[in-house]
């Protein structure tokens, strides 16, 4: 497998609105909506770009074999870098991959000193979470949608 990590303004229009239309997809994005259109994907794209200047990170489009399997990575939610993880279903079993690549440079390149990552309460299935080292670290809201915070400290990290 080739996995490469690209900025979203590389990747098409078409690409990006047909995942974050996809009503799979939708259903672990409690923020998503499926009315995704090419002037929402103008403004979202450059929002999630405008991040790496603000805060020295942003969320990244994943390439696999030179496909667009999905995005995520670092984004500044509540004073933390919020991990997200998007991906087409067909790639779905490559996501502890791609996380294990973004943890890495969270922490070993960009140096930081924690990661969270926000959970709708309705999410049950916690365990991988909590497997790779993610702690309960109380609630947040997020444009009027309330979600579980769990933390990874870098200081854990082997």
């Amino acid at each position: 497998m080739d996995l490469q990590f690209k900025r979203l303004s590389e990747i098409s229009s078409a690409d990006i609105i047909d995942l974050n239309n996809n009503p799979v997809v939708l259903r672990h994005m409690p923020l998503g909506r499926p009315d995704f259109d090419q002037a929402k994907c103008s403004a979202w794209v450059a929002e999630k770009e405008s991040q790496w200047m603000l805060n020295g990170y942003g969320p990244w489009a994943f390439m696999v074999d030179k496909k667009f399997a999905g995005w995520g990575g670092l984004q500044q939610t509540e004073g933390d870098a919020d991990l997200a993880l998007v991906l087409h279903p067909d790639y779905w079993g490559l996501g502890k991959a791609i996380y294990d690549e973004i943890v890495r440079r969270a922490f070993q390149e960009m140096g930081l000193e924690s990661v969270t990552v926000l959970l709708a309460p309705t999410r049950t299935r916690i365990k991988g979470v909590l497997r790779v080292g993610f702690q309960p670290d109380g609630e947040v809201n997020v444009d009027g949608k309330r979600f579980v915070r769990y933390r990874l400290l870098a200081s854990t990290r082997a």
